[in-house]
Protein backbone atom coordinates (compact mmCIF):
# COMPACT_ATOMS: atom_id res chain seq x y z
CA UNK A 1 0.00 0.00 0.00
CA UNK A 2 1.63 3.34 -1.25
CA UNK A 3 1.40 5.82 1.44
CA UNK A 4 -0.19 9.59 0.71
CA UNK A 5 2.56 10.86 2.88
CA UNK A 6 5.52 10.28 0.50
CA UNK A 7 7.36 13.58 -0.16
CA UNK A 8 6.50 15.29 -3.65
CA UNK A 9 9.20 15.26 -6.12
CA UNK A 10 8.37 18.53 -8.20
CA UNK A 11 7.57 21.83 -8.32
CA UNK A 12 3.72 22.00 -8.17
CA UNK A 13 1.70 24.76 -8.46
CA UNK A 14 -1.82 24.99 -6.80
CA UNK A 15 -2.95 28.25 -7.75
CA UNK A 16 -2.31 31.35 -10.45
CA UNK A 17 -0.19 33.26 -8.53
CA UNK A 18 1.96 30.30 -7.92
CA UNK A 19 2.15 29.85 -11.56
CA UNK A 20 2.84 33.97 -12.56
CA UNK A 21 5.57 34.42 -9.51
CA UNK A 22 8.53 35.87 -10.13
CA UNK A 23 10.52 33.41 -8.75
CA UNK A 24 9.58 29.62 -9.80
CA UNK A 25 11.81 28.01 -7.20
CA UNK A 26 13.02 29.03 -3.66
CA UNK A 27 16.76 28.27 -5.18
CA UNK A 28 15.85 30.34 -8.18
CA UNK A 29 15.33 33.47 -6.41
CA UNK A 30 18.61 32.45 -3.88
CA UNK A 31 20.64 32.50 -6.88
CA UNK A 32 19.13 35.68 -7.83
CA UNK A 33 20.02 37.28 -4.69
CA UNK A 34 23.43 35.78 -4.56
CA UNK A 35 23.98 36.75 -8.11
CA UNK A 36 23.46 40.64 -7.18
CA UNK A 37 26.11 40.59 -3.84
CA UNK A 38 28.40 39.35 -5.96
CA UNK A 39 27.82 41.54 -8.64
CA UNK A 40 28.04 44.90 -5.85
CA UNK A 41 31.94 42.99 -4.95
CA UNK A 42 32.86 43.35 -9.05
CA UNK A 43 34.21 46.60 -8.68
CA UNK A 44 36.21 45.34 -5.35
CA UNK A 45 38.22 43.21 -7.52
CA UNK A 46 37.83 44.07 -11.30
CA UNK A 47 39.88 46.53 -13.68
CA UNK A 48 38.63 49.37 -15.77
CA UNK A 49 37.84 46.91 -18.97
CA UNK A 50 35.98 44.63 -17.20
CA UNK A 51 33.63 47.34 -15.53
CA UNK A 52 33.81 49.37 -18.59
CA UNK A 53 32.62 45.93 -20.46
CA UNK A 54 29.74 45.24 -17.64
CA UNK A 55 28.35 48.72 -18.02
CA UNK A 56 27.41 48.65 -21.82
CA UNK A 57 26.09 45.31 -20.59
CA UNK A 58 23.97 47.71 -17.81
CA UNK A 59 22.51 50.20 -20.42
CA UNK A 60 22.66 48.03 -23.70
CA UNK A 61 20.48 45.46 -21.71
CA UNK A 62 17.99 47.83 -20.01
CA UNK A 63 17.26 49.33 -23.68
CA UNK A 64 17.14 45.74 -25.58
CA UNK A 65 14.34 44.77 -22.52
CA UNK A 66 12.01 47.45 -23.93
CA UNK A 67 12.36 46.03 -27.65
CA UNK A 68 12.02 42.38 -26.18
CA UNK A 69 8.65 43.24 -24.37
CA UNK A 70 7.74 45.15 -27.66
CA UNK A 71 9.07 42.58 -30.48
CA UNK A 72 9.25 39.91 -28.23
CA UNK A 73 6.05 39.55 -26.45
CA UNK A 74 3.67 42.11 -28.44
CA UNK A 75 4.74 41.14 -31.74
CA UNK A 76 5.27 44.37 -32.90
CA UNK A 77 8.68 44.80 -35.21
CA UNK A 78 10.63 48.06 -34.72
CA UNK A 79 13.42 49.05 -36.90
CA UNK A 80 13.98 52.20 -34.93
CA UNK A 81 14.93 51.61 -31.59
CA UNK A 82 18.42 53.27 -31.81
CA UNK A 83 16.79 56.61 -32.18
CA UNK A 84 14.58 56.38 -29.39
CA UNK A 85 17.67 55.00 -27.12
CA UNK A 86 19.21 58.34 -28.52
CA UNK A 87 16.46 60.54 -27.55
CA UNK A 88 16.80 59.77 -24.14
CA UNK A 89 20.41 60.32 -24.12
CA UNK A 90 19.49 63.95 -25.61
CA UNK A 91 16.81 64.29 -23.62
CA UNK A 92 18.62 63.91 -20.18
CA UNK A 93 21.76 66.19 -21.28
CA UNK A 94 19.27 68.53 -22.04
CA UNK A 95 17.25 68.25 -18.82
CA UNK A 96 20.76 68.77 -16.92
CA UNK A 97 22.25 71.56 -19.05
CA UNK A 98 19.09 73.78 -19.73
CA UNK A 99 16.95 73.28 -16.51
CA UNK A 100 19.99 72.32 -14.18
CA UNK A 101 17.88 68.92 -13.05
CA UNK A 102 20.09 66.80 -10.81
CA UNK A 103 21.30 64.10 -13.32
CA UNK A 104 19.58 61.31 -11.13
CA UNK A 105 16.49 62.91 -11.66
CA UNK A 106 16.98 63.81 -15.69
CA UNK A 107 17.32 60.24 -16.22
CA UNK A 108 13.97 59.01 -15.14
CA UNK A 109 12.31 62.10 -16.64
CA UNK A 110 14.55 61.30 -19.93
CA UNK A 111 12.82 58.25 -20.06
CA UNK A 112 9.58 59.88 -19.34
CA UNK A 113 9.92 62.08 -22.56
CA UNK A 114 10.89 59.53 -24.82
CA UNK A 115 7.69 57.47 -23.79
CA UNK A 116 5.96 60.31 -25.34
CA UNK A 117 7.68 60.37 -27.93
CA UNK A 118 6.87 56.38 -28.57
CA UNK A 119 3.47 57.09 -28.01
CA UNK A 120 3.50 59.38 -30.91
CA UNK A 121 5.02 56.71 -33.29
CA UNK A 122 3.35 54.02 -31.75
CA UNK A 123 0.21 55.31 -33.36
CA UNK A 124 0.35 53.87 -36.72
CA UNK A 125 1.13 50.17 -34.76
CA UNK A 126 -2.39 50.27 -34.24
CA UNK A 127 -3.30 50.15 -37.80
CA UNK A 128 -0.41 48.37 -39.09
CA UNK A 129 1.68 45.32 -38.67
CA UNK A 130 4.52 42.66 -40.55
CA UNK A 131 6.23 45.07 -43.06
CA UNK A 132 4.47 48.00 -42.88
CA UNK A 133 5.17 48.14 -39.43
CA UNK A 134 8.43 47.46 -40.34
CA UNK A 135 8.97 50.51 -42.79
CA UNK A 136 7.02 52.95 -40.55
CA UNK A 137 9.72 52.38 -37.52
CA UNK A 138 12.25 52.15 -40.02
CA UNK A 139 11.26 55.64 -41.33
CA UNK A 140 11.01 56.64 -37.61
CA UNK A 141 14.65 56.31 -37.34
CA UNK A 142 15.63 58.53 -39.98
CA UNK A 143 13.58 61.01 -39.13
CA UNK A 144 14.62 61.34 -35.80
CA UNK A 145 18.49 60.87 -36.88
CA UNK A 146 17.56 63.83 -39.34
CA UNK A 147 16.19 65.95 -35.74
CA UNK A 148 19.56 65.26 -34.10
CA UNK A 149 21.13 66.95 -36.30
CA UNK A 150 19.20 69.71 -36.98
CA UNK A 151 18.08 70.55 -33.67
CA UNK A 152 20.89 72.57 -32.40
CA UNK A 153 18.45 73.88 -29.59
CA UNK A 154 17.94 70.15 -28.16
CA UNK A 155 21.28 67.90 -29.62
CA UNK A 156 23.21 70.71 -30.24
CA UNK A 157 23.79 70.13 -34.12
CA UNK A 158 26.85 68.27 -35.45
CA UNK A 159 28.61 69.39 -32.28
CA UNK A 160 26.92 66.94 -30.13
CA UNK A 161 25.87 67.86 -26.43
CA UNK A 162 28.04 67.77 -23.00
CA UNK A 163 26.29 64.99 -20.75
CA UNK A 164 27.69 66.10 -17.07
CA UNK A 165 28.68 63.27 -14.75
CA UNK A 166 26.01 61.80 -11.92
CA UNK A 167 26.65 64.24 -8.64
CA UNK A 168 25.32 62.63 -5.18
CA UNK A 169 25.11 65.25 -2.66
CA UNK A 170 28.64 67.14 -4.01
CA UNK A 171 30.57 63.97 -4.98
CA UNK A 172 30.82 63.34 -8.34
CA UNK A 173 30.23 59.67 -9.85
CA UNK A 174 32.70 59.68 -12.83
CA UNK A 175 34.70 56.88 -12.45
CA UNK A 176 34.11 53.29 -14.39
CA UNK A 177 33.84 52.04 -10.31
CA UNK A 178 31.39 54.53 -9.15
CA UNK A 179 29.27 54.01 -12.46
CA UNK A 180 28.94 50.65 -12.56
CA UNK A 181 26.82 50.79 -8.97
CA UNK A 182 24.77 53.28 -10.99
CA UNK A 183 23.46 51.25 -14.07
CA UNK A 184 23.61 48.32 -11.26
CA UNK A 185 20.82 49.76 -9.42
CA UNK A 186 18.86 50.78 -12.86
CA UNK A 187 19.62 47.46 -13.88
CA UNK A 188 18.26 46.18 -11.49
CA UNK A 189 14.83 48.09 -10.83
CA UNK A 190 14.31 47.83 -14.77
CA UNK A 191 14.29 44.13 -14.96
CA UNK A 192 12.25 43.60 -11.86
CA UNK A 193 10.01 45.93 -13.95
CA UNK A 194 10.34 44.18 -16.40
CA UNK A 195 9.90 41.07 -15.28
CA UNK A 196 6.81 42.30 -13.18
CA UNK A 197 4.82 43.14 -16.48
CA UNK A 198 4.77 40.23 -17.90
CA UNK A 199 2.91 38.75 -14.80
CA UNK A 200 0.11 41.35 -15.02
CA UNK A 201 -3.07 41.81 -16.91
CA UNK A 202 -1.36 44.24 -19.23
CA UNK A 203 1.21 41.97 -19.93
CA UNK A 204 -0.65 39.01 -20.67
CA UNK A 205 -2.93 40.92 -22.97
CA UNK A 206 0.64 41.83 -24.94
CA UNK A 207 1.25 38.01 -25.22
CA UNK A 208 -2.39 37.83 -26.56
CA UNK A 209 -1.85 40.60 -29.14
CA UNK A 210 1.39 38.39 -30.37
CA UNK A 211 -0.20 34.90 -30.26
CA UNK A 212 -2.88 35.68 -31.86
CA UNK A 213 -4.34 38.97 -32.49
CA UNK A 214 -8.24 37.82 -33.54
CA UNK A 215 -8.95 35.69 -30.48
CA UNK A 216 -7.56 38.50 -28.61
CA UNK A 217 -9.89 41.08 -29.96
CA UNK A 218 -12.35 38.64 -29.54
CA UNK A 219 -12.32 38.35 -25.91
CA UNK A 220 -12.56 42.11 -25.29
CA UNK A 221 -8.69 42.90 -25.38
CA UNK A 222 -8.00 46.95 -27.24
CA UNK A 223 -5.59 45.98 -29.79
CA UNK A 224 -4.67 49.82 -30.65
CA UNK A 225 -4.06 50.49 -27.16
CA UNK A 226 -2.01 47.86 -26.21
CA UNK A 227 -0.06 48.06 -29.65
CA UNK A 228 0.24 51.91 -29.11
CA UNK A 229 1.29 51.02 -24.95
CA UNK A 230 3.90 48.13 -25.71
CA UNK A 231 5.73 51.20 -27.83
CA UNK A 232 5.40 53.24 -25.12
CA UNK A 233 7.00 50.69 -22.12
CA UNK A 234 9.71 50.19 -25.05
CA UNK A 235 10.84 53.88 -25.74
CA UNK A 236 11.19 54.47 -21.46
CA UNK A 237 13.43 51.46 -21.45
CA UNK A 238 15.20 52.93 -24.38
CA UNK A 239 14.98 56.31 -22.80
CA UNK A 240 16.81 55.14 -19.38
CA UNK A 241 19.31 52.97 -21.26
CA UNK A 242 20.24 55.87 -23.28
CA UNK A 243 20.59 58.51 -20.65
CA UNK A 244 22.77 56.16 -19.01
CA UNK A 245 24.79 55.68 -21.86
CA UNK A 246 25.16 59.68 -22.53
CA UNK A 247 26.35 60.21 -18.85
CA UNK A 248 28.85 57.14 -18.90
CA UNK A 249 30.68 58.71 -21.87
CA UNK A 250 29.99 62.39 -20.95
CA UNK A 251 29.34 63.24 -24.60
CA UNK A 252 26.67 62.64 -27.11
CA UNK A 253 26.69 63.06 -30.67
CA UNK A 254 24.04 61.99 -33.52
CA UNK A 255 26.53 59.61 -35.44
CA UNK A 256 26.22 56.75 -32.79
CA UNK A 257 22.28 56.31 -32.88
CA UNK A 258 22.10 54.89 -36.55
CA UNK A 259 20.12 52.19 -37.93
CA UNK A 260 22.99 49.72 -37.62
CA UNK A 261 22.81 49.93 -33.55
CA UNK A 262 18.67 49.12 -34.22
CA UNK A 263 19.97 46.18 -35.74
CA UNK A 264 22.52 44.82 -33.12
CA UNK A 265 19.52 45.68 -30.44
CA UNK A 266 16.98 43.52 -32.42
CA UNK A 267 19.99 40.76 -32.88
CA UNK A 268 20.07 40.98 -28.84
CA UNK A 269 16.94 40.29 -28.23
CA UNK A 270 16.92 36.99 -31.15
CA UNK A 271 20.24 35.86 -29.66
CA UNK A 272 18.81 35.99 -25.91
CA UNK A 273 15.43 34.47 -26.58
CA UNK A 274 12.34 36.30 -28.04
CA UNK A 275 10.02 37.04 -24.84
CA UNK A 276 12.66 36.32 -22.30
CA UNK A 277 13.80 38.66 -19.52
CA UNK A 278 16.65 36.66 -18.87
CA UNK A 279 17.72 35.84 -22.44
CA UNK A 280 17.47 39.65 -23.24
CA UNK A 281 20.51 40.01 -21.00
CA UNK A 282 21.95 37.20 -22.00
CA UNK A 283 21.88 38.16 -25.81
CA UNK A 284 23.15 41.65 -24.57
CA UNK A 285 26.14 40.09 -23.00
CA UNK A 286 26.71 37.92 -25.78
CA UNK A 287 26.46 40.89 -28.46
CA UNK A 288 28.95 43.79 -26.01
CA UNK A 289 31.50 40.80 -25.59
CA UNK A 290 31.68 39.00 -29.02
CA UNK A 291 33.68 42.41 -30.85
CA UNK A 292 35.86 41.89 -27.69
CA UNK A 293 36.48 38.04 -28.65
CA UNK A 294 36.80 38.86 -32.62
CA UNK A 295 39.40 41.20 -31.57
CA UNK A 296 41.17 38.89 -29.09
CA UNK A 297 41.06 36.15 -31.83
CA UNK A 298 42.48 38.49 -34.21
CA UNK A 299 45.73 39.98 -31.81
CA UNK A 300 46.06 36.12 -30.87
CA UNK A 301 46.65 35.68 -34.56
CA UNK A 302 48.68 38.50 -34.89
CA UNK A 303 51.25 37.03 -31.99
CA UNK A 304 51.82 33.79 -33.71
CA UNK A 305 52.52 35.05 -37.63
CA UNK A 306 53.32 38.20 -36.68
CA UNK A 307 51.61 41.62 -37.95
CA UNK A 308 49.43 41.16 -41.32
CA UNK A 309 48.25 44.47 -42.50
CA UNK A 310 45.35 43.16 -44.58
CA UNK A 311 43.74 41.71 -41.14
CA UNK A 312 44.29 44.94 -39.19
CA UNK A 313 42.44 46.95 -41.70
CA UNK A 314 39.60 44.27 -41.92
CA UNK A 315 39.18 43.75 -38.18
CA UNK A 316 36.40 46.30 -38.03
CA UNK A 317 35.08 44.50 -41.20
CA UNK A 318 35.48 41.17 -39.16
CA UNK A 319 33.32 42.75 -35.62
CA UNK A 320 30.22 43.70 -38.32
CA UNK A 321 30.82 40.45 -39.53
CA UNK A 322 30.83 38.23 -37.24
CA UNK A 323 27.32 39.99 -35.39
CA UNK A 324 25.91 39.53 -38.98
CA UNK A 325 26.77 35.59 -39.29
CA UNK A 326 25.50 35.05 -35.29
CA UNK A 327 22.09 36.27 -35.85
CA UNK A 328 21.96 34.16 -38.87
CA UNK A 329 23.47 31.12 -36.99
CA UNK A 330 21.14 31.59 -34.22
CA UNK A 331 18.07 32.00 -36.19
CA UNK A 332 18.95 28.84 -38.38
CA UNK A 333 20.37 26.83 -35.42
CA UNK A 334 18.39 27.72 -32.38
CA UNK A 335 15.77 30.53 -33.08
CA UNK A 336 15.15 30.23 -29.47
CA UNK A 337 18.17 31.61 -28.23
CA UNK A 338 20.46 30.96 -25.84
CA UNK A 339 18.04 31.25 -22.66
CA UNK A 340 16.27 27.96 -25.11
CA UNK A 341 19.78 26.20 -24.23
CA UNK A 342 20.43 26.98 -21.06
CA UNK A 343 17.02 25.52 -19.66
CA UNK A 344 17.85 22.39 -21.55
CA UNK A 345 20.99 22.35 -19.50
CA UNK A 346 19.21 23.26 -16.34
CA UNK A 347 16.38 20.14 -17.42
CA UNK A 348 19.55 17.86 -17.93
CA UNK A 349 21.24 18.34 -14.66
CA UNK A 350 18.00 18.72 -12.76
CA UNK A 351 17.21 14.92 -14.26
CA UNK A 352 20.20 13.49 -14.37
CA UNK A 353 20.88 10.55 -14.95
CA UNK A 354 17.40 9.86 -16.22
CA UNK A 355 17.50 12.90 -18.81
CA UNK A 356 15.99 11.36 -21.34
Amino acid sequence: MISSSLIPCGQYKTSYGADTTIFLTPASRNWCVVGVAVALMVPLVASNYVLSILIQIGYYGIAALGLNILVGSTGQISLGHAAFFGFGAFASAWLNNKFGIPVLLAIPLAGVMTTLLGLLFGIPAGRLKGLYLAIATFASQFILEDFFSRANWFTGGSSGAQANPINVLGYEISGDRGFFYVVLFFLVIMYLLGTNLLRTRDGRAFVAVRDHYLSAEVMGINLTKYRILSFGISSFYAGIGGALYGHYLGYVSAEGFTILLSIQFLGMIIIGGMGSVMGTLMGTAFMVLLPEATEGTVSTIKHFTGDIPALTSALAYLKEAAIGLAIVLFLIFEPDGLVHRWRLIKSYWKLYPFSY
